[in-house]
Order: C-alpha cells, then structure tokens, then sequence
C-alpha cells in the first residue's frame, strides 16, 4: 500500500487531514501511532477548522520536522534547510492543487467564518469535498521526498 493509499483510508476512517498524512508515516518517525495522531490532531481543516493552512500540508510539515527536523537554536543552517525542504513540499503541493490553503481548496471561508464542529462525514461530505485526493497527493509527494531523501538517523 503507498502512503497515499494508506492516508486515503485514513481520511476515510474518520481522521482529520493532517492526521491521515503523518499517520500514514508513523513507522517512519518511529512515535506510536496514537502519539503521532495527537500531535497532528488540532491541524484538521486548516489549523483546527480556521480554513488556514490545509492540515495534508501540516501533516507533511509535522513528518518532515520528525525526519529532518533540528533541535538545536543555534544551528541556522540546519533550520534553513529544513525550512526550504518544507517550502519545496508546500509549493509542489500548490502546484498540484493551485493553493495550501484549506478555504481557498474548498471554496470555503475561513477564520471567524467557521464553526469548530466538523462536519458529520457522509456520501454528499466525499462528493463536495476533495480532502480525500488531497490527503493522497501530500502523502505521495511526502513518500517521494522521503525516498529520494533518507532520513539520517
């Protein structure tokens, strides 16, 4: 199963978009499965439903910090790295979908527009929104970024 597939039914088993990306990259980062979908839990629907950045692109956000991540405030080059390996995912992302933007994506509003109950997730829920493909295309540009780049351990 690729990564895409395996965030796909995430998504479909009821887990917000950012869970589904970096869940499908548990065993990657080595954190449980549960740990890991905590940590991405408040990224759904754009940064906890505010229509902001879409949680698939948080989700690769949260997987490329566990793999390539730095932890030392001084080492500027490994946070300028790291930061141009998000970009680059960010923006081949947007180049697939035309933004990474969660309301722009979905023709939604955003910010004090939304309601922080999510939607109940039904047959018209899949049909009006794309999250599903979206979850899918950010795990498979992650996968490809992981294989061509392995993590240094």
């Amino acid at each position: 199963m690729t990564k895409g597939e395996k965030a796909a039914s995430l998504f479909k088993q009821g887990y917000n978009c950012s869970q589904s990306v970096a869940g499908a990259f548990a065993e990657e980062t080595g954190l449980d499965f549960d740990v890991i979908m905590r940590l991405a839990s408040p990224f759904g629907g754009g940064m906890a439903r505010l229509r902001e950045v879409c949680g698939a692109v948080s989700g690769m956000f949260i997987v490329t910090g566990l793999l390539y991540g730095y932890d030392s405030p001084e080492d500027r080059e490994a946070k300028k790295k790291l930061y141009a390996e998000a970009q680059s995912l960010a923006l081949k992302f947007k180049a697939q979908n035309g933004s990474y933007i969660c309301g722009e994506l979905l023709n939604l509003g955003k910010g004090d527009e939304c309601s922080p109950v999510p939607e109940k997730r039904t047959e018209e829920y899949y049909k009006k929104r794309p999250c599903v493909e979206l979850v899918a295309q950010a795990a498979e540009i992650l996968e490809e970024y992981v294989r061509s780049n392995p993590p240094k351990d």
